[in-house]
């Protein structure tokens, strides 16, 4: 029994000792720890709370301006002015005296705004700075003054669709805003700086106080648009809107030798500055996401695709019987009634007359594999690659998809369905020898363009100036309005149907059209114009919709790029 007691004794003091080898274990490691974390930092608290201290100047998002410098979008520093009520030193009427002169609103509306009770009241949004600094120097404890950032958009509704909107408060935007985003809020000089949790700047011998006062700007983006040129699209559209009560319409100009936009008009139109109360499907740029059948103005294509594929030369004749009869259908050139069976015709002739049993028969002659493939090189049925968003990619059927009668119907127009912007590019090949050069929006440098730029040879240059004499002589021998005296012309004017909402079957709509491009003999400029839905003032084909107004915007280009004439100058 005594043994059995001591030995439990024994035990009770190994353990005792075991748990003060243990505690002793634990305070070690505990002061180990410890001296670890405070004096060697090993979880780098030290640099976390430096951290923390820090933060960028205030950061403006770059500019946009036009290819001369002229601004579109640029960012303006605004305050909301707020009152806190735990730090007030003043009664709401002492400080709606203060502030109301400065602010040039009513005494009593601050008084009200004060006395809803909240914590922290809003006095003011949308400060300028001017009258912020003034704010300021009252050293007012319970005002504080909340910095942001407001785009604003100089120009208003100027090429709207192409720079877009920002809305910095979601970080949603469209147009070239979206596009160049990184671009437009990129800093080069990115120095942080050491700031007290009030916002002060905490100054050391490291401290710029250049860098730490300024605001940080991003880049600026510069376009290929030309203002005066867009304002010209933007008046002549508007204008023959108006006039003929159209639905909407677009022209666009461009260099078709290095795929700059010089102007880019879309209607209807709307101000960047209010487009919150822009309505969705304004805010759209149906040119890049909506499709169409473009009419007359593809027979440009079937030819080129004719010459292309060496079924027809640019001396070449063609059988136009003045009907022909596909399938159920019964394709009649609109000019029937008065040349019911012109026989065989010159292709100066088909692009005069806009032959549409001409264009059918030459689309006839190519296998549809053939007539497919040289398409698919002028961009029909792809995504031309603009530097915007929104764009779709048109409908081009495949080759075995096609009959008689849509094979025939696509040499006249209204086999494929196409974008605005897809005419444009398709079209800028004829007028640069065959290449096809991404059409852009956003001046690039040699290294971006590398990039950014696809050249895509489309035809063979022979093909494409084949098709502009042919097009220059057909303009030349008519008094169409796209007849310049001093320049010769290649262009096509065209109308079509529109297609009904459910895509089954045409409407009574038209769309009426014209895409050409200048001086003939070297062409620096290509333009086209769409109006669709005109629904007053007499006809509304593409020759008396579209051409007056391409007439005004070619003459105009000649006059702001000083294009020398190709007329008569002995060439």
């Amino acid at each position: 029994m005594k043994e059995t007691k001591e030995s439990k004794i024994k035990l009770t003091e190994r353990r005792i000792k075991i748990a003060h080898i243990l505690m002793l274990a634990v305070f070690f490691s505990v002061i180990i720890y410890l001296f670890l974390l405070q004096i060697a930092d090993i979880r780098q608290y030290r640099q976390k709370a430096l951290n923390q201290r820090y933060s960028r100047s205030f950061i403006m998002r770059g500019q946009i301006t036009d290819r001369n410098g002229l601004r579109l979008a640029v960012d303006q520093t605004s305050y909301n002015i707020y009152a806190h009520r735990e730090y007030f030193d003043h009664t709401p009427e002492e400080l709606a005296e203060l502030l109301a002169p400065l602010l040039k609103t009513d005494a009593k509306s601050i008084i009200n705004q004060i006395k809803k009770g909240a914590v922290v009241s809003l006095i003011k949004k949308d400060t300028d700075r001017e009258t912020a600094e003034k704010i300021r120097k009252l050293g007012l404890r319970e005002i504080s003054l909340d910095k942001k950032n407001e785009r604003v958009y100089p120009q208003d509704d100027l090429a709207a669709h192409v720079i877009g909107y920002y809305n910095p408060d979601a970080d949603t935007a469209s147009g070239v805003e979206l596009t160049a985003k990184d671009k437009l809020s990129h800093i080069n000089n990115g120095t942080a700086i050491q700031r007290t949790p009030r916002g002060d700047v905490i100054y050391d011998a490291e401290t710029d106080p250049v860098l730490a006062t300024t605001p940080q700007m991003g880049e600026t983006v510069v376009l290929t648009i030309n203002s005066s040129i867009q304002h010209i699209c933007e008046t002549e559209l508007k204008k023959i809107i108006k006039e003929k009560q159209a639905l909407r319409g677009t022209v666009i100009v461009m260099n078709p030798k290095n795929g700059e936009i010089l102007g880019y008009a879309v209607y209807p139109g709307y101000n960047p500055n209010n487009y919150k109360k822009t309505a969705a499907v304004t805010l759209k740029n149906w040119t890049l996401s909506d499709v169409y059948p473009p009419g007359s103005t593809f027979k440009t294509l079937t030819v080129a695709a004719g010459i292309e594929s060496g079924k027809i030369n640019a001396n070449s004749k063609v059988l136009d019987t003045g009907k022909m009869k596909l399938g159920n259908w019964e394709v009649q050139n609109y000019d029937y009634a008065k040349r019911p069976n012109p026989g065989m015709i010159s292709l100066v002739y088909l692009f005069e007359h806009s032959s549409n049993v001409g264009s059918a028969n030459i689309a006839l002659m190519m296998a549809p594999g053939e007539f497919y493939n040289i398409l698919s090189k002028l961009g029909i049925g792809k995504k031309t690659g603009i530097d915007l968003n929104g764009e779709s990619s048109g409908l081009l059927p495949k080759p075995f998809k096609w009959d008689k009668s849509r094979q025939a119907s696509m040499g006249y127009g209204y086999g494929a369905s196409v974008t605005s912007m897809q005419m444009v590019s398709a079209v800028s090949a004829l007028a640069n020898n065959g290449l096809r050069i991404t059409p852009h929006v956003i001046k690039y440098s040699q290294e971006e363009e590398v990039q950014k730029i696809r050249k895509i040879r489309a035809l063979q240059p022979q093909t494409a100036q084949s098709v502009t004499a042919l097009l220059a002589q057909s303009i030349a021998n008519t008094k169409s309005p796209v007849n310049l005296d001093k320049y010769y012309v290649a262009a096509k004017t065209g109308t079509s149907r529109k297609p009904l909402e459910n895509g089954k079957g045409y409407s009574n709509s038209l769309i009426g059209s014209v895409i050409g491009y200048f001086p003939a003999t070297n062409p620096q400029v290509l333009i086209y114009v769409v109006v669709d839905s005109a629904s007053a003032g007499g006809p509304v084909w593409g020759n008396t919709v579209a051409a007056p107004v391409f007439r005004e915007v070619a003459l105009q280009c000649a006059r702001i790029l000083n294009i020398p004439p190709d007329k008569n100058s002995g060439k």
